[in-house]
């Protein structure tokens, strides 16, 4: 892209060379001499556009600040002009009025000064120009992708009335006699309208983030062997905490995918949040099987999402740790509150 942009300017330059070499050239010059005053006169115009394109344009212009813009301006083609006087003098002297009346310092200045001040406002306005069609492009494609997404979540918001009503259909249809299978379908009901609806916010409540989980850990027992020991550990100090919505699942998830199913050992899970001073934190424990040490040391989607998001929304106020050992797997995540 860079080296795209490289070959466009210098072919920009020198198309502009060319032409000013055509339209200027006269009877009193020659064309070798007409090539070398319009290559002089080229040198000076480039340095002054650059210098308000990269320089003067966003640090002022675009930051109205208009005077300080203007004087840059025409402080950068008056000591461009004035840089021009010796070069121009030293060629009139040595090639193009040898022996001849050499024009004053004062007219040199001028003429210098009135043509790179026509031709650096010319391009300086052209590319300013082309800046502003490009910004409306941008901001033009915003629109489009804001409009695109709201339509996108118009319609997310009736898939979930479709889906909740099919699970009150189906809550009807099960048998009242069969209480857990109801029970459960209720939970994941509570789950999903969590997801759907109470998320979508910047931070939330710790209650409604642990009623979740509870919610998550009730339908995973509810499948899971008798065998299998639980405990979920919620210390009160954590209450009037605010923090991002869904941090906690994917290792909850995790702990109970990966729980071993031994009948000759425990098989546990083992959840814990509590708060020390100014630190949230939170324990996900659970034992599992040698065999899959491998496949849970990789994580998956939920984890590195997981991972990502603290990055984003916790820089160097997170600290994760993630200990696997043959017959077990634990998360310690501590949270910096403020």
């Amino acid at each position: 892209m860079a080296r795209k942009k490289l070959l466009l300017n210098v072919a920009l330059w020198a198309g502009l060379y060319v032409l000013w070499v055509v339209l200027f050239q006269n009877h009193t010059l020659t064309i070798s001499k007409t090539i070398t005053v319009e290559f002089c006169y080229l040198v000076f115009i480039a340095a002054t556009y650059y210098l308000q394109v990269y320089f003067s344009i966003p640090k002022f212009l675009y930051r109205k600040k208009y005077v300080l813009f203007g004087l840059i301006l025409l402080g950068s083609i008056a000591a461009a002009a004035m840089l021009r006087v010796p070069l121009a003098m030293y060629l009139n002297k040595h090639f193009f009025l040898v022996n001849k009346p050499q024009p004053a310092f004062s007219q040199l200045f001028l003429n210098s000064f009135i043509n790179i001040f026509v031709w650096v406002v010319c391009l300086v306005a052209a590319n300013i120009i082309i800046d502003k069609i490009r910004f409306q492009k941008y901001i033009d494609t915003i629109e489009k992708e804001k409009a695109k997404n709201e339509l996108d979540f118009l319609k997310a918001q009736f898939n979930p009335h479709f889906l909740f009503n099919s699970i009150n259909s189906i809550y009807g249809h099960i048998d009242k006699k069969n209480p857990v299978a109801r029970k459960m379908l209720l939970t994941f009901s509570e789950m999903l309208r969590y997801q759907l609806y109470e998320c979508n916010v910047e931070k939330i409540s710790i209650e409604k983030e642990i009623t979740y989980l509870k919610n998550y850990v009730a339908l995973q027992q509810a499948r899971k062997e008798e065998s299998l020991i639980v405990k979920l550990d919620i210390n009160e100090n954590i209450k009037g905490i605010t923090l991002a919505p869904l941090l906690y699942i994917a290792f909850v998830e995790n702990a109970f995918k990966y729980v071993s199913n031994s009948d000759t050992r425990d098989n546990r899970v083992e959840i814990l949040f509590t708060r020390y001073g100014n630190e949230l934190h939170f324990r996900a424990f659970n034992t599992k099987e040698a065999n899959i040490r491998t496949e849970i040391g990789q994580g998956g989607i939920g984890i590195s999402n997981v991972k990502r998001r603290l990055e984003l929304l916790y820089p160097a106020k997170h600290d994760l740790k993630i200990n696997n050992t043959d017959d077990t797997y634990e998360v310690i995540l501590n949270l910096q509150l403020q």
